[in-house]
C-alpha cells in the first residue's frame, strides 16, 4: 500500500448495495468481501476499516492480522461478535446501528405475540395437512398483561404497537428509571409473576448469562408465555424446556438460540415452541437502514466528526 492510497475499507458481510454505492462514493477505496469471504483474508491486513454483520466474528485472532485497522461498524445493535476490549485496547473504535432495525424486531415481537395468543401455528401446521380441527380455542391479545425484561427502543415500540390492544404492561430495566407511555417500571420478580407474556429484550452480557433460568422460570405466572428476540444465551434452554413440559409455561417463541443453527433439536421442535432462524432484522427496510446507518458512520470516522453509534470507551483513541 502507497502511503498516499486512500484508506481501505473491507466490508465483510452483505449489507444493503445502496449502503455500498454510497461507500464507494467516500473518500476511501472499498473491498466488498461479502460474497467472497476469501478476500476478507486477502485484505485484511491493510483495512484502515471493517463493516460486518454477524457472520463474520472479530477476535482477537481476526485484529492480530490488521495492524491498519481504526474502525469496525456492525450493520446491526448487538455487538458480541466483535472482541470490543481487545478493540478498544487497540484504539479501534466500534460503533453500531442501534436503531436500524427497531421497527422490524418490534414488529416480529408483536407477530409472535399474536401467533402465541391464538395458538396459531400448530393450527397452521395441521390444517395445511388435512386436520380440520376447531374445537380447540385461543385466547385475545386484548388486555392481558405484556412484560418486557430490558425496556430500550425495541420493547418501547412494541408498547406503542400494543396501545390498541389495551393490554397493561410492565418492565423491568435496571438501566431505566422512568416511562412515559404508562408502563409500570417494577422488580424482575414483579415483571416474572404478573405478565401473561414475557418478552425478553435484554442485551447479551456475561452478567446475563441464563438471566432466565429454571428459579425464575417458576417464578412466572403458571400459563404464560415466554418470547425471545434478543439473544439466545439469555434463556437456559434446559430449563424453559423442563417448563415447557411440566405444562408451567403455555409456550414460547424464540428468534434466538445459545447455539445457532441449533444443534439440540427437542426445544427447536417441541410442540410448543414456535422457531425461527433468527430474522428479527431480517427486513427489506431494516436492513437498508442499517447498511446506510453504518456507512455514514465510517464516512464521519474518516473525516474525523464524531460518531453517532460509538459503543466503546473513547479514551485512548485516536
Amino acid at each position: 500500500m502507497d502511503s498516499t492510497d486512500p484508506p481501505l475499507v473491507l466490508v465483510a458481510d452483505p449489507i444493503a448495495r445502496s449502503a455500498v454505492d454510497r461507500l464507494r462514493a467516500g473518500p476511501c477505496r472499498v473491498v466488498d468481501a461479502s460474497e467472497d469471504p476469501s478476500a476478507l483474508d486477502r485484505s485484511i491486513g491493510e483495512a484502515w476499516g471493517l463493516i460486518v454483520r454477524s457472520r463474520t466474528k472479530v477476535t482477537k485472532d481476526l485484529l492480530k492480522q490488521a495492524p491498519n485497522l481504526r474502525f469496525i461498524a456492525r450493520a446491526g445493535v448487538g455487538v458480541d461478535n466483535i472482541d470490543v476490549p481487545a478493540a478498544t485496547e487497540r484504539g479501534i473504535q466500534v460503533a453500531n446501528a442501534p436503531s436500524a432495525a427497531t421497527a422490524s424486531v418490534a414488529e416480529l415481537t408483536l407477530t409472535f405475540l399474536l401467533l402465541l395468543a391464538r395458538g396459531l401455528y400448530p393450527k397452521i401446521v395441521e390444517a395445511r395437512s388435512g386436520t380440520w380441527k376447531r374445537s380447540d380455542l385461543g385466547h385475545e391479545l386484548s388486555g392481558k398483561t405484556v412484560g418486557f425484561i430490558g425496556y430500550g427502543r425495541i420493547a418501547r415500540e412494541v408498547v406503542r404497537y400494543l396501545g390498541p390492544f389495551g393490554c397493561p404492561t410492565l418492565a423491568y430495566d435496571p438501566f431505566v428509571s422512568s416511562s412515559s407511555d404508562g408502563t409500570r417500571l417494577v422488580p424482575l420478580v414483579e415483571v416474572l409473576a404478573g405478565s401473561d407474556f414475557l418478552s425478553v429484550h435484554a442485551a447479551s452480557t456475561p452478567e446475563n448469562h441464563h438471566l432466565i433460568d429454571a428459579t425464575r422460570l417458576a417464578g412466572m405466572k403458571r400459563g404464560a408465555y415466554l418470547i425471545n428476540v434478543a439473544r439466545g444465551a439469555l434463556v437456559d434452554a434446559r430449563a424453559l424446556l423442563a417448563a415447557l413440559n411440566a405444562g408451567a409455561l403455555a409456550g414460547a417463541a424464540l428468534d434466538v438460540f445459545e447455539v445457532e443453527p441449533p444443534t439440540d433439536r427437542e426445544l427447536l421442535t417441541h410442540s410448543k415452541v414456535l422457531p425461527t432462524p433468527h430474522l428479527g432484522a431480517s427486513t427489506h427496510e431494516g436492513q437498508e437502514r442499517a447498511g446506510i446507518a453504518v456507512v455514514e458512520e465510517t464516512l464521519r470516522a474518516l473525516s474525523g466528526k464524531p460518531l453517532q453509534g460509538l459503543v466503546n470507551p473513547t479514551r485512548g483513541i485516536a
